[in-house]
Parts: C-alpha cells; structure tokens; sequence
C-alpha cells in the first residue's frame, strides 16, 4: 500500500504515526468515493494511512490531497482495517469476502448484503451499537432514500410508538450517479430551447430527447418510476424503503406504502411521509422530539437545493393529520451523496474506532 508518488504512508488527516486503522475505500474515483475521502480528512479521522482503490484504468490517478489509487487486486487488500465500498453490488459481492478473509472489517454502501440477516443494517444514530455485531465482517449501508427518513423515524418512534407509513419520495437524478446528473443536464438545453412546446405541445418536446439512465426524460419533468419492476407493479426501489425501515427500526410488522418518483434535481432526495403511530401526537411535542435528535435538523420548508452539500437530514411541514390524531404528516429533505451514503459510512467507521472494534 502506498501513498502519494507511491512512497510510505498517506494520512488523510495529517496526523498519521501508523497508529490508527489502515482504510481501503473501494470506489474512490467516483462520486461517492471522492466524497468519502474529502470526509475521511475533513472529518480528522484518525487513519494511520488511506488506500484509494479503483478498476484498473484508474490505477496511478493521483486524488485531490495527493492520494494515489491502486488497482483492486488480491496483491493490494492485505493489512487493511476498514475496507469502504462504494463500487457496485457486483464488486461488493466478489470482493468483500476477501477483504474480511484478510481482516478487515466491510462497511458496503451498495445493495449487495443489505438484506442478509448477518449483516446489520446501520443509521449512525439510529442503530450504530450494532458496528459490534459482524458476524460476517460486513457492515451495510442503507439505501440513500430510507437512510434520510430513519433519524427523524426513530425519534417519533421513541415517543409514539411507529405503526405505518405512506412514504413518496421525490428522488434526485444523482442518485443514479453522475450519469444521472450528466443526462439532466444534457437535455435542459435541448427542450429550453423549445419553450413553447413545453406549454402546448409536450409530447413533441418529450419526443426531442432521448433518456438511457432514467426511465424517461427527466428534465422539466418528473418520472414515477426507479429501479426494476417487482411484485404487485411495485419497483425494487419502492420495496427497499419497505424492508430496510422495518430491519433499521427494529420493527419487523411495520407497514409502509411506497412510491418513489424522480425529479429534476441535481442533489437531495425528499419524502413526504405520513406516519401512523400507537397514540395520539402532539405538534409541538414531535418537534421537540425532533429537534433533539442527532443529525436531524428543522426547516419550515426545507427544499434539496437549499440543503445540499449539508450534513444533516432536515424535517418540516409537520402537520398532525387532518383525519386521524395517532397520524403525523412531514416532508423529510436529504443530501443522498452525504447523509445517504458517504456521510453515514464514514460515521460508521467512526464508531468502529470509538468502540475499539479495529486498531487505534
């Protein structure tokens, strides 16, 4: 493992001494993975030495703070402590088993073992005491749209017991990566130039562009459809909030109704929820609850564009129901590159270390 110039040790934070964990950050020329590096040294975290790794035609890119990446091979994954994914589920799958097999400990930020009964499912503030249940040396990441909703779920929880939820988000197109953000940035031009037809003639301008990333044009538009189809006409997006707010939460007979829509956003997913719980609310009660929770902050009207590029998850139009008094509305807005993915790894890593689970 090497550093900058591929000489010695590269401390992310500058204060290295070999004394802290060795961390692998598989992805780390993508957007994500650039994300986690900036955290890891904005963050101070106290890494002996980080190891960027990527696919082969990456290898020798040398990173903004002088980090140069390896390719992930066998030769390259020896002595690491924490190994970061953020490369896919294909990648995950191969290559996770072999980072645990040479001691590190996984935390993976892809779909691959969300749903494995051995491997917890971590929010930071939510269930983070679970980092020291690793059967398989694997910890996973939530989905970046559930991962914004849990902190504020889990405090209503505590005070009103959680019994079901209406959630429909409204998902910006880097959740799909950068490729998601190029295509909506590709077609603005294009059917900016056609105004008119925007107003009176819609298909026509639909027609002008071309979609490959989402499921149809996504600029002055909004798509109801993410991921593949599934049981019921519900997508594998819709069914993720499902499965992985009842394993978050701990709460196995939760129910939730799911849609999930793409907007034309750059960054931060939103959810208007309406959550149903074991007693009556109160406004001011829940917000105080709220407001008390780590990484939850509160916003009258909190918009993506005004809270990207922010650490914590926001929270507001909280209305208790029109019609049932046990139901709480709210509108929950989330940087999905930070809180919802590199944000949280790079907390979970944290905690590895403040409970003494890898080397300091």
């Amino acid at each position: 493992m090497t550093g900058a110039g591929g000489e010695g040790t590269c401390p992310v934070t500058g204060q290295g001494g070999g004394s802290g964990p060795i961390v692998g950050i598989v992805g780390a020329t993508g957007a994500v993975g650039t994300t986690m590096l900036r955290l890891l040294r904005d963050r101070r975290f106290p890494a002996a030495e980080v190891v960027p790794l990527a696919s082969a035609r990456s290898a020798g890119k040398v990173l903004d703070g002088g980090l140069k990446v390896e390719e992930l091979a066998d030769r390259n994954i020896g002595g690491i402590d924490i190994a970061i994914f953020s490369a896919g589920g294909s990648i995950s799958r191969e290559w996770a088993p072999k980072f645990v097999e040479k001691g590190a400990i996984v935390i993976d930020n892809s779909s691959a073992f969300r749903a494995d009964p051995e491997v917890p499912l971590v929010v930071s503030e939510v269930n983070g005491d679970l980092v020291a249940q690793t059967p398989k040396g694997i910890i996973a990441n939530p989905n970046c749209t559930t991962m914004a909703f849990m902190p504020p779920m889990k405090a209503l929880h505590d005070v009103y017991g959680l019994r079901s939820l209406v959630a429909s988000s409204y998902q910006a197109v880097g959740g799909a990566g950068q490729k998601g953000m190029d295509e909506l940035a590709e077609q603005i031009p294009t059917l900016l130039g056609q105004r008119e037809k925007l107003v009176d003639a819609g298909a026509e301008a639909y027609a002008s562009v071309t979609a490959s990333v989402h499921a149809k044009p996504i600029a002055f538009n909004v798509v109801p459809w993410l991921g593949s189809e599934k049981e019921g006409g519900y997508t594998d997006e819709e069914l993720k909030m499902l499965s992985e707010s009842r394993k978050i939460l701990d709460l196995p007979e939760l129910t939730v109704a799911p849609t999930c829509v793409r907007v034309p956003v750059m960054v931060g997913h939103a959810i208007a929820i309406r959550a149903t719980f074991a007693r009556e609310v109160d406004v001011d009660e829940a917000k105080a609850a709220l407001a008390a929770m780590p990484g939850v902050a509160l916003d009258d009207v909190p918009t993506p564009l005004e809270w990207a590029g922010r650490d914590e998850v926001v929270v507001g139009r909280i209305r208790k129901d029109l019609a049932d008094p046990c139901s709480l509305n709210l509108f929950v807005v989330g940087d999905n590159l930070l809180k919802g993915a590199a944000l949280n790894t790079i907390q979970i890593a944290e905690l590895l270390v403040e409970k003494g689970l890898v080397r300091t």
